[in-house]
């Protein structure tokens, strides 16, 4: 969650540095957002075990349904292939696997004890010799101070909000041709 708060941060402000608004945003005709909002809540729901894994999946069904409705809004694509890819691994494993060299070099190797008990719950696990699609697992160390681990999912949906967000603004990433000064103007005339 605290990189998808810097990442929407960072987009804001290459937003605001290519020319566009924070107040477009709320027009940008996001739709059925309530589904993003339900679907983020069911991931935090503190349930034990097998109820768990049914929320997240219905938290991933939700996503899922948003970021289709909204494919055709920039950067929801990528947003879409992030969520399917980390839809696969979860299923293949019942859970995120999180590989263990990534929690040490992101700095949170304090953590590597009760990740291997049992996780945070269903949604984290560390991985094992057994563990499918790994790589699609939490394999990406981002090091202090964000201090996450996170997946090529993960890369993909915070790539598309980024796109989002700057797009949203109204913000324009193309090469402005430097104004022509009225001396010019007026000797081409």
């Amino acid at each position: 969650m605290r990189l998808m708060l810097l990442v929407i941060s960072l987009a804001v402000v290459a937003g605001s540095l290519a020319g566009g608004r924070l107040d477009r945003l709320p027009h940008a005709g996001v739709r059925w957002a309530p589904l993003a909002v339900a679907g983020l809540a069911l991931q935090l729901a503190p349930l034990p075990g097998r109820a768990a894994l049914v929320l997240l999946y219905l938290s991933f069904g939700l996503l899922l349904v948003f970021a289709a409705a909204n494919r055709r809004r920039p950067g929801f694509a990528l947003i879409l292939v992030g969520l399917v890819l980390n839809l696969a691994v979860i299923g293949a494993n019942d859970g995120m696997p999180v590989a263990r060299s990534a929690i040490v070099a992101s700095g949170q190797q304090d953590t590597l004890g009760e990740l291997a008990e049992d996780g945070d719950g269903v949604k984290h696990h560390l991985a094992s010799p057994s563990t499918r699609l790994l790589p699609l697992g939490d394999v990406l160390a981002l090091p202090p101070p964000v201090k996450q681990v996170i997946s090529v999912g993960d890369v993909a949906i915070d790539a598309g909000i980024f796109w989002f967000v700057v797009g949203a603004m109204g913000a324009s990433l193309r090469r402005r041709r430097p104004l022509r000064s009225d001396a010019e103007t007026v000797a081409r005339g």
